[in-house]
């Protein structure tokens, strides 16, 4: 018994045609669904060296097996390309009801490849899929672009679209739909880059899920029903922990320069608890952790949206200095209407304020603006620059690295990002296998490739750690990143991480047909060849040890008013970083060996990478 839908959708814009076509069974069982299809394809289809916002990119939108089932919080999906951003492998998940809806059109994945000269949009329904104009179309803001094709094609119409930031090719663009994002390393810029404006999936009709899942399901659900973390999710939704890492010295401030903020409170979970309007949560979700929150006061009075999650309070709030709740909400609103990741746009306005701090940006740079610690409107103002390319906009619009070698003047040594991609808002110096996971992460700096919750949560498997501790974390980065990896091949929603294991590893075997997921060590290992597989790509595209790095600053200064990781730097690593790779088997220099490809599966790999490394 499976539960894929069994066919995959190619859609070439330049040639306005659409294939159907089946996986191969054998790519399939070792790659699963989602993301590990994902890397599989993307590996052999596009060579080395494209440009990603080129025709010859592509950019897949995938679900998992267990897509439009009854399995809870496993139907979300996930949009993986070469990123323009950072110029390697690049993920990012989704949620809302669009994967579920994917599945119920009969497909497991779409390609999407070429590009068309004229705004079109992908329309599938029960019957065919065809490519529509969307000149009409190219200019709204997201909410405006579902509501329009909902019009067109009917209220029950699903759709994943770009905003005007994808449109204009701003690098950290993303793929919006219902309230939820798709957000890092460009997908949404890709998608700009071909013309396609949105993918509106109608008409289509529900499955039943096979009798195994759904005995399974109930299982899931009453495991969920006492779990602290989901209750606190449901309750709160991701700003639960804000305070709790703020207390930790984990949450940064003032672009990662540390230090205490007067009134942090104002952004803790019960002052955005107080604005709760409702929440919402994707197929099949007992969490619903989204929250709907409305500003009741002041001058973002009025202001309504769904959000904002832990890391957008933390850019567009302590990263700048601001704890205005009802700021940080209008931030949050702005970015999912212009369709932009507000973890790299807060972020790149928080390097601006800096750099104003320092005295290397002034107000002729920053078209009159007074970039000053705690005053938020140039933040909102610079929001609307960045995604029309104007004054300063222009430069910040490129993301932190390119922007820092345009300003030039040193620059650089506050911009914080790993290989293109900007820090989240966990202060690696806190945390040093977070630290780890941030610089050897195959898209760059993300909290979900291999997020460490032994460090951040207090998890004891496989087993405890001490988060300040400078050497003997390499082991557990790698264990975090195959365990997400596999998961996000489900594709899995990581608020439910706590479910047992032997859950997961059943889910995922009864809908796959994979029996051996059943089997721990077979179960992390299909995670391990999916992480292997994107070093793998990035190592074709260039990639070695010297970008596996971090920033000068968290070698250098010193973290302040950090509670516990009060004077704290990230110290020995390149210990960390050989421990990484030999847990790994990777050369010296960050390479897969042959011997590791070949124990996982990938010997046809070494080929590849044996053009590039002799």
């Amino acid at each position: 018994m499976v539960t894929y839908a069994g066919s995959l959708l190619r859609v070439n814009l330049t040639k306005k045609s659409i294939d159907r076509e089946n996986v191969n069974e054998d790519v399939r069982r070792a790659f699963i669904g989602g993301r590990g299809l994902g890397v599989k394809y993307l590996f052999d289809e596009l060579r080395p060296g494209i440009d990603p916002l080129g025709p010859d990119n592509k950019l897949l939108l995938l679900t998992g097996p267990l897509a439009g089932t009854h399995a809870l919080s496993f139907s979300r999906w996930i949009a993986m390309t070469k990123s323009p951003l950072t110029g390697g492998i690049m993920r990012a998940v989704g949620g809302g009801d669009f994967g579920a809806w994917m599945k119920f059109a009969g497909f497991d994945f779409i390609i999407l490849e070429g590009s068309s000269e004229t705004p079109v949009y992908l329309n599938i329904d029960a019957e065919e899929a065809r490519l529509l104009p969307a000149e009409d179309l190219w200019g709204l803001d997201t909410e405006q672009t579902q509501k329009r094709l909902k019009e067109i094609h009917g209220t029950s119409t699903r759709v994943a679209c770009i905003g005007p930031a994808g449109e204009n090719l701003v690098p950290y663009a993303c793929i919006i739909t219902d309230w939820s994002a798709a957000a890092r390393g460009g997908v949404g810029t890709v998608m700009g880059s071909k013309g396609l404006k949105a993918v509106a999936i109608s008409n289509v009709t529900r499955r039943e899920s096979f009798s195994a899942v759904r005995e399974l399901s109930k299982k899931e659900a009453a495991a969920l029903k006492d779990m602290s973390t989901p209750l606190a999710l449901k309750k709160y939704g991701t700003p639960a922990m804000f305070l709790r890492f703020y207390d930790m010295g984990i949450l940064p401030l003032y672009n990662f320069q540390g230090g205490s903020l007067k009134g942090i409170e104002n952004l803790g979970a019960e002052a955005y608890l107080a604005l709760k309007k409702g929440d919402e949560g994707c197929y099949a979700c007992s969490v619903h952790c989204s929250q709907i929150r409305e500003v009741q006061y002041g001058a973002f009075a009025g202001y309504k949206n769904s959000g904002p999650e832990y890391e957008t309070i933390w850019a567009f709030g302590p990263n700048i200095g601001s704890i205005n709740a009802g700021a940080v909400i209008a931030a949050d609103r702005m970015c999912d209407l212009l369709g932009l990741d507000t973890i790299t746009t807060g972020s790149t306005i928080g390097f601006a304020y800096e750099l104003f701090q320092r005295g290397i940006l002034t107000k002729k740079d920053t078209d009159g603006r007074e970039l000053v610690w705690g005053q938020y409107k140039p933040a909102l103002e610079l929001i609307e620059s960045i995604v029309k390319r104007e004054g300063l906009g222009k430069i910040l619009a490129e993301g932190t690295r390119q922007a820092a070698k345009v300003i030039g003047q040193g620059a650089d040594a506050y911009a914080m990002h790993v290989k293109g991609l900007e820090f989240p808002a966990y202060e690696p110096r806190s945390a040093k296998g977070q630290a780890l996971d941030f610089a050897v992460s195959n898209i760059g700096a993300s909290h979900m490739y291999g997020r460490v919750h032994q460090e951040l949560a207090g998890d004891t498997l496989p087993r405890p750690v001490d988060r300040l501790a400078d050497e003997g974390k390499g082991d557990i980065v790698l264990y975090n990143q195959k365990l997400n990896a596999i998961r996000e091949t489900g594709v899995m929603c990581s608020m439910i991480r706590t479910l047992p294991s032997s859950l997961t590893q059943e889910f995922l075997a009864i809908s796959s047909g994979v029996d051996e997921l059943r089997d721990e060590k077979q179960y992390e290992l299909v995670g391990e060849r999916i992480v292997c597989l994107d070093r793998a790509f990035n190592v074709r595209e260039g990639f070695s040890r010297k970008d596996d790095t971090l920033p000068s600053r968290m070698f250098n200064e010193p973290l302040k008013s950090a509670s516990a990781a009060n004077g704290q730097v990230v110290r020995k690593f390149d210990t960390l970083l050989d421990e990484y790779y030999g847990a790994a088997g990777y050369s010296h220099d960050g390479v897969p060996l042959p011997e590791t490809l070949s124990k996982l599966g990938l010997g046809w790999v070494q080929e590849e990478l044996s053009k590039i490394t002799h």
